[in-house]
């Protein structure tokens, strides 16, 4: 796909071109930057809910290889979503990659499929891979806070979050990524265990358990916010700019 039809299915035409210029792009770089914008350190922990649970599991999937953990999640009956799901949703991707996307849960299409982000949030954020190029599968890899379709694709519950934490720990654990991406509120909110608001943590630089973490807006959001694209797409350059200052 060319870049101009890439720009073209963002909605953004020829704004979304990185140049010499841009306003991500006039940020210093990471290593000149002041004590105050350094990374905010977030200590993560965890979930109340997983904390509670029995020490037992979590130490299972903890160990757990990637074969393993997919086989742990495909049989998971630790939440309610379980209930209703047609098929748990691990992840996809390479699993040696340097960039680790994370939204809130698969949808209608997505539990079907068993991939996430394959419908129409998917392809949105295809074409954001593509404007900074990157490409799902090659140096990237996509999850979800949640392996299960909630009903309705309403927002996961506390429960049901934490239920799964220990499955995405393990993802990040196992991939050991330069850089997080949360793609919207709950992904960072389960990231950073602390409240996020989106508009006040873009352009600022995070740490889940070392790792840089940035908070950008969900493609879903996106596709029902389509001014907010704009703000997306400085998102994405100040993604490119940290990844080079790693």
């Amino acid at each position: 796909m060319s870049r101009a039809r890439i720009l073209r299915e963002l909605g953004l035409g020829p704004l979304w071109r990185l140049r010499a210029g841009s306003p991500a792009d006039a940020a210093p770089p990471l290593a000149a930057q002041s004590e105050a914008a350094a990374p905010a350190a977030v200590t993560p922990r965890l979930p109340d809910a997983v904390a509670a649970a029995p020490d037992a599991r979590a130490a299972q999937i903890a160990a757990m290889n990637w074969d393993e953990l997919r086989g742990a999640v495909a049989a998971c009956r630790a939440c309610v979503l379980c209930q209703q799901r047609k098929q748990a949703v691990l992840g996809v991707g390479d699993v040696a990659a340097d960039w680790l996307f994370v939204g809130e849960g698969p949808g209608a299409e997505e539990d079907e499929r068993g991939e996430p982000f394959v419908g129409q949030a998917g392809k949105l954020l295809d074409a954001m891979l593509a404007a900074i190029d990157l490409k799902r599968g090659d140096n990237v890899y996509i999850a979800n806070t949640v392996k299960c379709r909630p009903p309705g694709n309403r927002t996961p519950e506390a429960e049901e979050t934490a239920a799964c934490w220990p499955f995405l720990a393990r993802q990040i654990e196992l991939l050991r990524p330069k850089l997080i991406v949360a793609l919207g509120r709950p992904a960072a909110q389960t990231l950073l265990q602390a409240e996020v608001k989106i508009g006040a943590a873009r352009g600022k630089l995070y740490q889940h358990q070392g790792i840089p973490l940035v908070v950008t807006y969900h493609p879903a959001y996106l596709l029902r916010n389509l001014p907010d694209k704009a703000k997306a797409w400085e998102d994405l350059c100040f993604m490119r700019k940290t990844m080079k200052g790693l």
